[in-house]
Parts: C-alpha cells; sequence; structure tokens
C-alpha cells in the first residue's frame, strides 16, 4: 500500500474517532477504534522491523512500535493516534520530498524518444524507435527530439543539446555532422541516417544512467540504521530512568513518544538524492549514492592525458624545414598529400592550413602504417614515418608526434604536433589540491617526457607515462590503503578496465566513448574537465549535509526526551511535536538541491 494511502486511512479513522468521541458521545468506541489501528499498524511496522532485521542492520521501527505500545498501555489512546498520523504522514512526506529531489532526474525519462519518422522511397512510416536500424533514413520535424543517433544528411541545423549536456546555448551542425539522439530540432526538417540503434544510442544510454542511479542505495543510508542501535538506547535509558525516579509508567510513554525515528529514516536518503539531483542538473550523471559517500571519502585521484586532461585533438605545434626550404614551402607540400586523407595528423595540417589554396598531389598512394606519396609540380612528395621518407640518418630534434617530409626523396623537414591542454586543467588540479586530496597522478599511454611535459604545465607532480590499459590497472590495484578511495578520470575505450577497477570511475562522456561511460560510476556530460572538481565538492557537500539532517534531528530529539522526563510534555503535545522534528530533517536535507558551485 502507498504511504500517501495509508496517510489517509488514518486520518479517515482519526476523524471517525473524534466524532465517536466528541459528537456521539461514545469514547469506549473511540478508544477501541483507535486500539485496533495502533495494534494493525505496529504488526505492519514489526514485519518491516523484523526485514531489516534479516538484512544484517538495526531497523528504527522499533521506537516507533515501543511509542504505541506504550501510549496505549498508559490509556493515552489520542497520543497513540498522533503517532500513527505522525508515522504516515512522515512517510508521505518523504515520498513527496524524494520526488521533489528526483525531478531533475526524472526529466529525462519523460522525454524519451518513442516514435521515429522513417523515409522509404518517396514515403513517410510513423515507427517505433525500436524497429529504427543502422543505415536507415529518417526525418526529425521542427521542435522534435532526434531519436537515434545518426550523420546528418541536410545542409545544416540548430540544436538544443540542453537535455544532455546542460548547455543552454544552441549548437550548430552541419553535413557529416554527428548528432546526439535527445537533442531538440529548433529548425526546419531535417535528414538524419541512423549510425547507432536506438538502445546504443547517447539518450537512451543516459536514461539508463538515470535508471541506475535510482536503484543502489547508498552506504551511508545502511549508516543511518546503526545510528539507531544507539539512539535506541538512550531513549529506553532515558525513558528507564524516568519511571525508576517518578514510578509514573506514563514517563516512559512521554519520552518514547518523542523519540522519533525520523531523522534517521528521511534525512540521509533524502539527502542523497538530491545531491545526485543536484549534479544531474550540472551535467553530470552520478550512478548511485554509494559513489557519493566514496567522492566524499576520496583520498587520491588519477587522470589519463589524453582527451581528458588534453582537449584529445592533435594542433601544428612546430615547422622545421631542413635543406633550404622555408616553413611555407615544407607545409604547402604536406597539405598537397595529404588533403584527401583521413589521417588524424592529415586533418590537423588542414585546419592549420585554412581557407589557403594548395595544389592537389597526383599519383597519390597511401602506404597503411608508414605514410603517403605523390607528385606535387613534378616533385615526388613523401610524408609519414621517418624510415619510409628517407633512408638519411637524421637525427630527431624532439620526441614530440611528428610527420616527416623528403621531397625527391631527399629530406626536407619535419613537422611537430602537440595536443593542446585543456584551459581549465591547472584550475581544476588547483582545485582538488585545495580540497586536500592527497594524491594527484597522471596515467598514460604516451611517452613519459611528453607526460612529464603537460603534467608539469597544469601541476601534476606524479607522472606514470608509456602505460599500456594492463599497467595502469596494476597502478590503481597497488594503491595503498591510506589513498582510497581511489578516483580513475579517463574518456576512451582503453581507459574502461581502469574506470572499473577504481574505486570511483569518472568518463569524459560528451566527447570519450561509450565504453567509457558504461564502465564508470560518474558520467560526465559537458565537454568540461572541470566538472570533476564540482562533483567531488557537490558529493561533499552533500554528505556534509546528510551528516548534519542525521544529528539536527537527533539532538532535536534528544532535548525532547530530556524535557519529557520531567514531566512537563505531555505525551499528546508530545505526539505533535513529531512533526516538526519530520520537518527540520527534511527541510535540512533538502538543502543538499541548492547549487553553491
Amino acid at each position: 500500500m502507498k504511504n500517501i494511502y495509508k496517510f489517509i486511512i488514518v486520518l479517515s479513522i482519526a476523524l471517525v474517532a473524534l466524532v465517536l468521541e466528541f459528537i456521539l458521545k461514545e469514547p469506549h468506541y473511540a478508544k477501541i477504534l483507535i486500539t485496533a489501528t495502533g495494534i494493525l499498524m505496529s504488526i505492519v511496522l514489526l514485519k518491516g522491523m523484523i526485514d531489516v532485521l534479516r538484512s544484517g542492520n538495526f531497523g528504527v521501527d522499533i521506537l516507533a512500535i515501543s511509542a504505541i505500545a506504550a501510549t496505549l498501555a498508559v490509556g493515552n489512546y489520542w497520543a497513540a493516534l498522533i503517532i500513527l498520523i505522525m508515522i504516515t504522514g512522515g512517510d508521505s512526506l518523504e515520498d513527496y520530498a524524494q520526488k521533489k529531489a528526483r525531478k531533475d532526474l526524472k526529466s529525462l525519462l519523460d522525454n524519451t524518444p518513442r516514435i521515429a519518422h522513417k523515409k522509404t522511397g518517396n514515403d513517410l512510416h510513423d515507427v517505433p524507435v525500436e524497429d529504427i536500424k543502422i543505415g536507415d533514413i529518417i526525418i526529425v520535424k521542427p521542435k522534435e527530439i532526434i531519436p537515434v543517433d545518426g550523420i546528418l544528411l541536410s545542409a545544416e541545423v540548430l540544436l538544443d543539446e540542453s537535455s544532455l549536456t546542460g548547455e543552454s546555448k544552441p549548437v550548430n551542425k552541419t553535413k557529416g555532422n554527428s548528432l546526439w539522439s535527445g537533442s531538440v530540432n529548433g529548425s526546419g526538417a531535417i535528414t538524419i541516417q541512423v549510425s547507432k540503434l536506438a538502445k546504443d544510442s547517447q539518450y537512451q544510454q543516459l536514461v539508463q544512467l538515470v535508471h541506475n542511479s535510482e536503484k543502489e542505495p547508498a552506504h551511508f543510508v545502511r549508516m543511518a540504521d546503526r545510528y539507531a542501535l544507539p539512539f535506541t538506547i538512550v531513549a529506553f535509558l532515558i525513558a528507564g530512568i524516568a519511571y525508576l525516579i517518578t514510578k509514573d509508567p506514563n514517563r516512559i510513554a512521554e519520552v518514547l513518544v518523542v523519540a522519533s525515528p525520523c531523522p534517521l529514516i528521511l534525512a540521509a536518503p533524502i539527502a542523497l538524492i538530491a545531491g545526485m539531483s543536484r549534479s544531474s542538473r550540472n551535467g553530470v550523471v552520478i550512478k548511485s549514492g554509494t559513489v557519493i559517500e566514496k567522492l566524499d571519502r576520496m583520498k587520491a585521484i588519477a587522470f589519463d592525458k589524453t582527451g581528458t586532461l588534453t582537449k584529445g585533438d592533435l594542433t601544428v605545434d612546430d615547422i622545421i624545414p631542413e635543406n633550404s626550404y622555408s616553413q611555407d614551402e615544407l607545409i604547402d607540400f604536406v597539405a598537397s598529400v595529404e588533403q584527401q586523407s583521413s589521417h588524424v595528423l592529415a586533418v590537423s595540417v588542414m585546419k592549420y592550413i585554412g581557407d589557403k589554396p594548395i595544389p592537389l598531389a597526383t599519383d597519390l598512394k597511401e602506404i597503411e602504417g608508414n605514410g603517403i606519396e605523390g607528385k606535387v609540380n613534378g616533385k615526388l612528395v613523401k610524408v609519414g614515418k621517418l624510415n619510409f621518407v628517407t633512408t638519411e640518418p637524421i637525427s630527431i630534434k624532439t620526441e614530440k608526434t611528428s610527420l616527416f617530409v623528403s621531397v625527391n626523396d631527399k629530406y626536407a623537414g619535419e613537422i611537430t604536433f602537440t595536443d593542446e591542454v585543456r584551459p581549465e586543467a591547472r584550475q581544476t588540479i588547483a582545485q582538488l589540491i585545495k580540497m586536500g586530496i592527497q594524491k594527484i597522478m597522471m596515467i598514460s599511454g604516451d611517452k613519459q617526457s611528453i607526460s612529464e611535459n603537460i603534467a608539469k604545465e597544469i601541476g601534476i607532480t606524479e607522472v606514470h607515462g608509456g602505460c599500456l590499459p594492463e599497467d595502469k590497472l596494476k597502478i590503481l590495484k597497488s594503491m595503498p590503503d591510506e589513498f582510497r578511495p581511489v578516483v580513475m578520470v579517463g574518456d576512451g575505450v582503453n581507459d574502461a578496465p581502469s574506470l572499473t577497477v577504481a574505486d570511483v570511475g569518472i568518463a569524459m562522456g560528451a566527447k570519450g566513448s561509450s565504453a567509457a561511460s558504461d564502465s564508470a560510476d560518474v558520467v560526465i556530460l559537458r565537454d568540461n574537465l572541470q566538472k570533476v572538481s564540482d562533483t567531488i565538492l557537490i558529493s561533499k557537500e552533500t554528505m556534509k549535509i546528510a551528516r548534519q539532517s542525521v544529528f539536527i534531528g537527533i539532538a532535536v530529539c534528544t532535548v525532547l526526551m530530556l524535557i519529557a522526563a520531567f514531566g512537563v510534555l505531555p505525551a499528546l503535545i508530545g505526539a505533535g511535536l513529531q512533526e516538526v522534528v519530520d520537518l527540520i530533517s527534511i527541510t535540512s536535507a533538502l538543502r543538499a538541491l541548492k547549487d553553491r558551485t
């Protein structure tokens, strides 16, 4: 039965009891009705308590059962009724608070595309999005959500990707660009060629992350049950001492009535759900509350280099001509033979050239794994590895990624490339140091010297270069307990094992691989490294609020118990004050929704 229905039933019984007591003048029947309801609710609570005990935890329902039993035993059945209203009302209030906290998290699920407009010849059919296959042509109308990932066939489109990245600024895409499902078409109707099935598309993966984030309870929530044992002992001690001193059984009822378990039941889970909702609103999906606790306690963090600390897009760094060639001549030779190649370095060269007119090389021949050659203005130009372009003994001047060039089999020079450091990387590392993270590392597959240069630029002192995926695993697994929990941040397929073996894996999901996102505990949806430090800060603030909310509620209850022990707080009034304690705990926990970063 839903908590709201329990609350309505108890309220209805309360109204009937009021009519019996004060209008029909039948207090005996009112007492029977309330007593029967109290016994029934106690049985329900007892069953729940047994389930909790079987799971290895000490539940807090024993306090509620004891309070109901004590008030009924001393004949204060109206106080028992108020306790029942408090318990069912508190559960209903918890449901409302959780629904409010999940609002941002749930918005993704509410907008999941169900239908796609499939184009077959000149016909257009509406089909379930699950039936769309790779290679199909679909039409997306204005203001509609793109149902699956695909390639834009139309000239251009303006998209709203805010539901995916949290970025409100519209994004312009042109023909040939990849489009994410979940983006909203902001212009005219567009044509898309499907590149991924619905279940593998960006939006559906994000929806699955949201589902996963709601399934696993946080370890801290289980800790709340552990607080129940000392709190229950204190409550029974205060009640017992009050009775021994006064010999008045009403004191037991009065003390137990205000021994509210609600701070333990409500505060921690609501705070954690609110924290996950806040992170989702800021472009980060945290898959479970357990992750928030681990991020709060983390001692070490490791970063991959390429695509994580750097942009992952190689750019021309230096042009080093030889044998009387100028820099312009050397880059023009390279661009002439590379402009039809899809190699990542060829793309970087053409970006560097821009709109400059370049002659197209003829007799092009690409030798896989070595380079490319062609004739430019009658000269044979080779571009690629050093042993491909020339047999001359050439001394390499740098360890950077390079393209070597020869003209008519004579060495002509070298073009070096660099992976640009993310502009926010240094600030992110500085924020992590300020938070007290004890160990910050770079674990990279790139050369040690290149990795060290990048690390020095952004403020990382411990560098592990030349690492294969298995080397990264060894480093993370060998981390001593004093540096755990350890966090790994990466973006590529090769990072997936590391993200899994780390205590917390954080994936740069905006441009990274789906394998990394699937393996990670946290997925950053915006292409911004600073979201790493923001997420850790949100987790720390969330856990701080969760603890505060629990202890504030316990403190209020303890004060009320001490007051009740002196006989100045009647059970009826004490039962009413339970709702005040509930309200304080829930209001405090919901502070975790508010952005402070």
